[in-house]
């Protein structure tokens, strides 16, 4: 079934990583074979090649780059200007357009890019491995925009949707770990995001920092990784009251596949997916309990994040590569989820939004 992810840092893989994603995973993986400098080397799980064969025709991927001096273990981070940031986030950028030139991938960037796309995905006589995968540019953080000007530099070139917040402190936002609102110049950004009708991801953000980019932000919102507090105690997950917010903006949410979000009690680069029974079907736990909050099977759809610096050593024990998210396919019949369910989960949750959102 064609599947959309609305989360995958493909390019900061591609570029930080040296990860030549026309390769298949096994094949990086291989070439990975006995290097350290990363923790999740020769354990990817995601390439150009597994999307098409699980037919992922269509990525929401991200450009991602923090100005955070002191944390530079983290993901993205360790630039030290907001300008040596946004230089990290054109190299990515970079990237997705050769993929484009080389006719692996294509952007997508309005409803008329969208259809003629999911025409070809859903067009049965063109095989798989002969399409172009779609990707809409999302920029995850918003530490490189070095003033609010920059914004409409990446609204030019595709930018579609920004998440202001990532982990610990940001320029326009705090982020996972922290509490607190938006910072003066995340009010500006947020208003200036509604005025080009950049999509907002309240991912990463603040209870408080969600509670006020809500109230400022009056256009589409998505939740694009993110999965339940009341399943997995911490600040990262989304509480009831916010789930129920987000249904009533019309916001889809894609369940995240990092082990440590999907069971409580999990330690992030210590603990083992297998000792904790971590498997593709406990996703299922978080959809059902999105769908008893908000009624229906519409607010929820896939945001793996998948290699979003983690491996097969934090993801499920029965995901090998990002094609098995198909499997979800049996999974969720098994648990009593229709076929129109499962077809809003693969792709009708996140088109519907879209097509709203762009109309």
């Amino acid at each position: 079934m064609f599947l959309i992810d609305a989360h995958l840092d493909i390019s900061l893989n591609a570029i930080e990583w040296n990860r030549d994603y026309r390769l298949s995973a096994h094949e990086i993986r291989a070439l990975e074979a006995g290097m350290t400098d990363k923790i999740d080397r020769s354990k990817g799980t995601v390439s150009l090649p597994d999307l098409r064969r699980g037919e992922i025709g269509l990525v929401v991927a991200t450009q991602i780059a923090r100005f955070n001096q002191s944390n530079g273990n983290l993901p993205g981070a360790g630039w030290n200007s907001p300008e040596q940031a946004w230089a990290m986030t054109q190299a990515q950028r970079a990237w997705y357009e050769t993929m484009q030139d080389a006719g692996e991938m294509v952007q997508i960037r309005d409803s008329a890019g969208l259809e003629q796309h999911v025409a070809l995905w859903l067009d049965e006589s063109i095989a798989s491995n002969q399409k172009p995968v779609g990707y809409i540019l999302s920029l995850e953080g918003a530490d490189s925009l070095v003033n609010l000007s920059y914004l409409e530099k990446a609204y030019a070139y595709g930018l579609r949707a920004l998440g202001p917040a990532h982990y610990s402190t940001g320029r326009y936002a705090p982020g996972t770990g922290l509490s607190g609102p938006l910072t003066p110049l995340g009010r500006e950004l947020v208003l200036e995001m509604d005025r080009l009708g950049i999509i907002l991801d309240a991912t990463h953000l603040t209870d408080e920092g969600f509670s006020e980019a809500l109230s400022l932000y009056k256009g589409p919102v998505w939740a694009s990784h993110h999965n339940c507090r009341t399943l997995v105690p911490h600040q990262r997950q989304l509480s009831d009251d916010q789930i129920r917010q987000l249904a009533e903006r019309g916001a889809v949410i894609g369940g995240c596949f990092d082990a440590w979000m999907m069971k409580p009690g999990f330690t992030q680069r210590t603990s083992n997916p297998a000792d904790f029974g971590i498997t593709i079907e406990t996703i299922i736990e978080h959809y059902d309990h999105i769908c008893q909050l908000t009624g229906s099977s519409q607010h929820i759809a896939i945001g793996s994040d998948l290699d979003g610096t983690y491996g097969t050593e934090q993801s499920p024990t029965d995901l090998d590569t990002i094609a098995d998210l198909q499997k979800l396919t049996g999974l969720l019949a098994a648990r009593g989820y229709s076929q129109e369910d499962i077809e809003n989960i693969f792709h009708k949750n996140w088109l519907r939004f879209l097509r709203n959102a762009w109309s």
